[in-house]
């Protein structure tokens, strides 16, 4: 088809034409922005309600921890923790004297007769000093040499710390008088916090 129109009504319709197209353009980018500032707007108010929650949750589980009486709490764990401690140590120095004597009278050697127990504090009341009875100067070394020797597992240390003697003898047969210092072993069965341990 042959367009007869004159060239300034044609070159009116072209321009024409590129307006509606540019319009059409601009119409869709004012829209496309327009829904970028919707979901941007409703993006930033959820981010703000999560952040004004969250804020709340902080303030009420402070709260709730100010009413639990945490301090307290933990307080009160500390004293009995201390307690138990305590009782461990009161425990650990209780000596089984039943079980004692039985050991201690089946390793003293012949002519030998324990005399007293006394419980010293030197060593937080794991240490005995031991009064013996003996019949010669021998006799008690050996009572020495007996209970330090670590096969019969009372102490783990013994050490003499006085004998004397009689030389114009005893009515009772017994000449001498030792003293000694014993130390428990630390896995001795004779204290009571050890009880139910295997012993080798």
């Amino acid at each position: 088809m042959i367009n007869l129109l004159p060239p300034d009504t044609k070159k009116t319709y072209r321009y024409a034409l590129r307006n509606i197209i540019l319009i059409r353009w601009l119409s869709g980018l004012g829209i496309g922005l327009a829904a970028v500032v919707v979901i941007g707007g409703f993006g930033w108010l959820t981010i703000r309600e999560q952040i004004m929650e969250s804020k709340k949750q902080n303030t009420q589980a402070t709260q709730a921890l100010k009413t639990a009486n945490i301090d307290e709490v933990n307080e009160d764990v500390t004293e009995f923790s201390d307690s138990i401690k305590l009782v461990e140590k009161v425990l650990n120095q209780q000596i089984i004297f039943s079980e004692l004597l039985k050991q201690m009278a089946a390793v003293l050697p012949n002519g030998s007769n324990l005399t007293s127990l006394n419980i010293s504090d030197a060593s937080g009341g794991s240490t005995l000093d031991i009064t013996v009875k003996a019949r010669d100067s021998t006799t008690a070394t050996q009572v020495q040499v007996n209970l330090s020797d670590p096969e019969n597992e009372i102490f783990a240390d013994a050490d003499i710390q006085n004998i004397s003697c009689d030389p114009t003898g005893s009515e009772d047969g017994f000449a001498c008088t030792v003293t000694i210092r014993a130390q428990f072993s630390e896995d001795n069965p004779f204290l009571f916090i050890n009880q139910g341990k295997e012993t080798s």
